[in-house]
């Protein structure tokens, strides 16, 4: 009795799938069209999408040609044109401070001076014993030319004499190392030193900045490589100052790629007169290489990656696998320099469940994402396909 109740649950069980599988098949099965009737007497005419069985449902834009302007983006940061830490070069103790924290100062001003006592009376020694030497020297000129000294004096005389120029010439050196100055015109940082402090050798005393011109250092793909070239203009902005853009110069280009990041090194040059960016800023830089008209761009979701990159056209309702060529990269766009055509109308999302010649039945929209700024629109516009045209 439980077997035959076990047997009955089981085709009760069967029948209900095998119904459930009927339905969705009639319920997603495309329905074939009327025979349509004329006085030729055709026969019946089925739709486009329904030529191979099932349409998949994808969604597709409509490509157009477009104009935007050709360049690269990266971030950099600036720099100044001169930069260096003042030191003191001898200990000694600060006896002046001739300078404010964040002045502007000339090249060759005097900055810091040390407590120079010492040093300046050994040069006042080495002085007087300099035009002793020259007396010496004079005088046995004299003596020589009468026949009362030989020449090995006057020779001698005269070497103690350039003994005697050269320890002033050490004396007046020593004094020098003990008054700092600026080496270009700059805006000095802030100090923290003060008059009467003791300072070891080689120790910080100031900062300088050339902050007049600034250099733009930034790093680009190596695939600009060929398209790089000095003089090229750079549009330089930073979030500092929203809305605002600088314009630069392409200055050098390293010689050496960089092995870690395939990377070429670039540094333009920025003239800051008025003073806005500071050194140490991060900025935004893009490359200008020229405008470009009539360019086609696809959404990259468009794009099937493999050894030949891969579009599915809509043709009549149906997806045509379709061969492209890539170029650059713009905003989730990408380029197409061979395979379509302005207007073509590609799929977007669904390529998954193509195959090439299968029908499809666009269900959604997906526009091109236009390029931010100035660089330029996509010209692509949204399309929705028509099963049959």
């Amino acid at each position: 009795m439980n077997g035959n109740r076990r047997l009955v649950i089981i085709f009760l069980a069967v029948a209900g799938l095998l119904g459930l599988g009927y339905y969705a098949y009639t319920a997603n099965r495309v329905p074939a069209a009327a025979p349509a009737t004329g006085e030729s007497g055709a026969g019946s005419k089925a739709p486009a999408g329904a030529a191979g069985g099932f349409a998949v449902a994808v969604e597709v834009a409509k490509i157009a040609a477009a104009d935007f302007s050709d360049a690269a983006s990266a971030v950099g940061n600036l720099k100044s044109n001169e930069s260096v830490v003042l030191r003191a070069e001898t200990p000694g103790r600060i006896a002046v401070i001739n300078f404010r924290d964040g002045a502007i100062v000339n090249k060759g001003a005097l900055l810091v001076a040390l407590d120079a006592a010492v040093q300046e009376a050994e040069l006042q020694q080495a002085r007087a014993n300099l035009a002793l030497a020259q007396s010496n020297h004079k005088r046995n000129q004299d003596l020589l030319e009468r026949k009362f000294v030989s020449q090995q004096a006057l020779d001698n005389s005269a070497a103690a004499l350039k003994v005697q120029e050269a320890a002033v010439q050490l004396a007046e050196a020593r004094v020098g190392r003990m008054r700092i100055k600026a080496p270009f015109t700059g805006m000095v940082g802030l100090r923290n030193v003060s008059v009467g402090d003791y300072v070891k050798e080689a120790q910080e005393l100031i900062n300088i900045e050339d902050i007049g011109t600034l250099r733009v250092d930034f790093k680009l793909p190596e695939t600009y490589l060929g398209r790089v070239r000095k003089g090229q203009a750079v549009a330089v902005s930073t979030d500092a100052l929203p809305g605002e853009q600088f314009t630069a110069v392409l200055d050098a280009v390293d010689p050496m790629v960089d092995q870690g990041g395939r990377a070429i090194s670039s540094r333009a040059r920025l003239d800051n007169a008025s003073g806005k960016l500071r050194p140490g800023m991060f900025v935004r830089v893009r490359l200008l290489f020229g405008e470009r008209r009539n360019v086609l761009m696809a959404p990259e979701q468009a794009i099937v990656p493999g050894a030949q990159p891969t579009v599915f056209k809509v043709v009549d309702g149906k997806a045509v696998a379709t061969r492209v060529r890539l170029g650059v990269r713009r905003a989730a766009q990408v380029e197409i320099v061979e395979g379509l055509a302005a207007g073509d109308v590609v799929v977007t999302a669904g390529q998954l469940k193509l195959r090439d010649g299968a029908a499809v039945r666009a269900i959604g929209e997906v526009g091109a994402v236009p390029a931010a700024g100035s660089e330029g629109t996509s010209g692509m516009a949204p399309a929705r396909t028509a099963e049959a045209r």
